[in-house]
């Protein structure tokens, strides 16, 4: 059975967003791509910073569950990593429409319909259990 990852994204779109948000009261991009891969909560640190050059570490955490695919292969169900600003990066999750991510400003869980405005930094799949 293929698990759809996309359509688990969509399950999110309306939660509240909150910086280190990890249930009822909010979700931040990190738990919103752990609750759709089927990450455990417990693999990701609660002392992690919204800004920082923090690239290489959250590499190395993603390797743990994904692997890395080119950004020419970045298909529906895919996690992405985005630049949003010099020192802070954002995950998403890939649809056939754009991507799911959780989005600061609106304060909520949305799929937006396009590709990012950012630059993409990498593309990963979810390794096979």
């Amino acid at each position: 059975m293929t698990i759809d990852f996309a359509e688990r994204a969509r399950a999110l779109v309306g939660t509240r967003f909150r910086p280190q948000g990890r249930g009822a009261e909010g979700l931040d991009c990190v738990v919103v791509a752990i609750a759709t891969f089927g990450v455990p909560l417990e693999a990701v640190r609660r002392d992690y910073r919204i800004r920082g050059d923090h690239e290489a570490e959250m590499h190395a955490a993603l390797a743990e569950h994904f692997r890395r695919v080119r950004l020419a292969e970045r298909r529906a169900g895919d996690l992405i990593l985005m630049r949003v600003a010099k020192d802070q990066v954002h995950l998403g999750v890939c649809t056939d429409r754009g991507f799911v991510h959780a989005h600061a400003g609106l304060k909520r869980v949305v799929e937006t319909p396009r590709n990012p405005e950012w630059p993409l930094i990498a593309v990963y799949r979810k390794r096979r259990s």
